[in-house]
């Protein structure tokens, strides 16, 4: 068999599966857009029997196709068996963010009948449960401006076509806020000493050197980071072997301001002395 990748682009509506798949084009795929289910198998068949240069397709297929859902899951198993590597890669978002972009674009989405915008949302959330199960990578593009998620997509596959590391995702996020919804490893640093409660460190965040210094002059501190890395030095070559390309670790503390931000700074440290690229995001340093 010809050797192709694929790349399949899905997720909720407004998520930014249309950015995504310009970011893939840029770097040589050869890429479709609302492409049916059904016809996946004779696109691959086509290109697999032609005797043209390309090796790397993408796709977005989502609900705008009416039976999307009722073949998507059946198509993509038996074309998984027949040995085609099929890459899912699922954008999400918060409801809210989806929201403001429907606002501004003025869009429909694709499932409203009827009733409010934000019950849409819910119910392609839904729906769609099962792809993000199966997916390979799953992305909250809430975290993301275009230009953000063009290159963090851009990233991801331009590094495993290169047989680089795996790339690790760094995201700090407040408890009050919820959990990342596409974090892999999730640790919780609340137990650490808390900046806000001094008054002249309540202002800055974990990003600031007078924070990180209070932070990390702690022997609780010290010990977890010396812990936390040993545990992800035995970890991330495992999840390498299994042929994993990204992995996202999630910190949190409570509000995402201080704790969190400043050791998932430490731990983006560490991962680039390891040599691995990395992504950095502190999703809710300014919402404190």
């Amino acid at each position: 068999m010809k050797s192709i990748r694929v790349v399949i682009i899905t997720g909720l509506s407004g998520s930014g599966k249309s950015t995504a798949l310009r970011a893939l084009e840029d770097i040589g795929f050869f890429c479709v857009d609302n492409l049916p289910a059904a016809l996946l198998p004779k696109l691959l068949e086509l290109q697999v029997g032609s005797s043209g240069e390309i090796t790397k397709v993408a796709l977005v297929m989502d609900l705008r196709e009416k039976t999307f859902l009722e073949t998507f899951l059946a198509i993509v198993s038996k074309l998984k068996k027949k040995c085609y590597p099929i890459e899912i890669l699922f954008l999400d978002s918060s409801d809210e963010r989806l929201l403001n972009r429907f606002s501004e674009t003025r869009r429909a989405h694709p499932l409203f009948t009827g009733g409010s915008l934000l019950e849409s949302i819910k119910a392609e959330r839904r729906e769609m449960m099962p792809i993000k199960e199966m997916a390979n990578n799953v992305v909250d593009t809430s975290l993301y401006t275009i230009h953000e998620l063009k290159e963090l997509v851009q990233r991801y596959y331009l590094d495993t076509l290169k047989g680089k590391k795996l790339t690790v995702n760094l995201i700090s996020f407040g408890y009050r806020y919820g959990l990342p919804s596409d974090a892999d490893l999730v640790f919780d640093v609340r137990f650490l000493p808390n900046p806000y409660f001094i008054a002249s460190l309540r202002e800055y965040t974990g990003n600031d050197p007078e924070v990180e210094e209070w932070v990390m002059k702690w022997d609780d501190t010290r010990k977890f980071l010396d812990s936390l890395f040993d545990m992800l030095s035995f970890l991330i070559p495992l999840f390498e072997k299994e042929g994993k390309a990204y992995l996202t670790i999630a910190t949190g503390c409570t509000g995402g301001k201080h704790r969190s931000v400043a050791v998932t700074n430490k731990i983006a440290r560490f991962m680039k002395e390891k040599g691995y690229g990395t992504n950095l995001s502190h999703r809710d340093v300014k919402r404190s």
